[in-house]
């Protein structure tokens, strides 16, 4: 094949890939190829176009006995890390030319992280309170035997700790339900108006234990979407339960519920509920990352309220899955406001 042809057909293919002669240099690139290496590398050694190790490495051995290598090659781009993976083989109609196609498995890598991330955060949630219930067992078997106040004592905090590992546990398993789901939208007729007045009533005793008073500016009903009641009060109930516990004691915890014909988070008829509390705020540097797994502003506090870390996650899932979004807006010492919008038909 001439140079030519084999460029044409280096174009064809959507992985990058570059043509080496036996005299070591490029004699073709195809686009993503020249945009990863660079324009002008057509024509020159290939050491000049490549230069990571390991590559040439393979590129050279490939050359010298015919035999296909693989590697990785690592970079970045516009801020991204990515990893390549690397191929050098032998074109046996190229008279001795050496095809190296590199593969971006970057979206593969990425995901093996944060599987490994992920675990290592749960086995770290679950560590705790396993620790501390094996210590007061250990206890209770020895030294407080015969100490019924101790007894009680370690109990309660035995129970505490084991209801800590239920509500983890519980969290997982609802957010391993809404990413298998999330790409099946519901379809279901559901009031959110109605659920919203569902939620506050029912968290009024924790609002009141906390000295926290429910501003209510939402109609009682004829806000229908298209959704999973039993998601969308979750939603709810997530929500509102972070608004009492970490920004509204003592204070004041807002619900706003509002329909609108031209929702601009939607681009079309819409639903904005606004959950919103007048807290202590959360400084901006965590905003951005509040919807991760297990990501948590003050974990000692999150911890002593109950929380698991993943439920502004879950929420941020299920908003997905009913094709709506999910904003957080705050500042530090003038409160929270997390704004869920949903999308919504004209004739409901």
């Amino acid at each position: 094949m001439s140079n030519e042809q084999c460029a044409d057909l280096l174009e064809a293919v959507p992985l990058a890939g570059v043509l080496i002669a036996p005299d070591e240099r490029i004699v073709a690139a195809n686009a993503p190829a020249r945009s990863l290496l660079g324009e002008g590398i057509v024509g020159r050694h290939y050491i000049t176009a490549i230069r990571h190790p390991a590559v040439l490495d393979a590129v050279d051995a490939c050359l010298s006995d015919g035999q296909t290598r693989t590697t990785r090659h690592l970079t970045s781009q516009a801020g991204r890390d990515l990893t390549y993976l690397v191929t050098a083989a032998r074109v046996k109609s190229g008279q001795g030319s050496v095809l190296v196609s590199l593969n971006d498995i970057s979206p593969l890598e990425q995901a093996g992280q944060m599987r490994r991330d992920f675990v290592a955060n749960v086995s770290h949630e679950l560590r705790t309170p396993l620790t501390a219930l094996i210590g007061f067992i250990d206890t209770l078997r020895g030294s407080a035997r015969e100490d019924p106040a101790a007894q009680v004592r370690f109990l309660d905090i035995m129970r505490s700790e084991a209801h800590r590992m239920e509500r983890l546990v519980r969290d997982l398993l609802s957010l391993s339900r809404v990413e298998g789901e999330e790409r099946v939208r519901p379809t279901a007729r559901v009031d959110i108006a109605v659920i919203l007045h569902s939620v506050l009533n029912t968290l009024a005793p924790l609002a009141a234990k906390t000295g926290v008073e429910f501003v209510r500016n939402a109609p009682t009903s004829g806000a229908i979407v298209s959704g999973d009641e039993d998601q969308l009060r979750q939603v709810v109930t997530n929500l509102v339960e972070n608004a009492v516990k970490y920004g509204g004691a003592g204070g004041t915890v807002g619900a706003d519920l509002t329909l609108s014909d031209a929702l601009p988070a939607t681009r079309g008829p819409g639903v904005e509920l606004v959950i919103w509390d007048r807290g202590p705020g959360i400084p901006e540097i965590h905003v951005p990352r509040l919807t991760e797994r297990f990501y948590r502003v003050d974990s000692h506090r999150s911890r002593e309220m109950g929380g698991t870390g993943l439920g502004l996650a879950i929420v941020k899932h299920i908003v997905t899955r009913h094709r709506g979004r999910l904003r957080i807006e705050s500042k530090v010492g003038q409160g929270s406001r997390f704004i869920v919008s949903l999308p919504r038909e004209k004739d409901v």
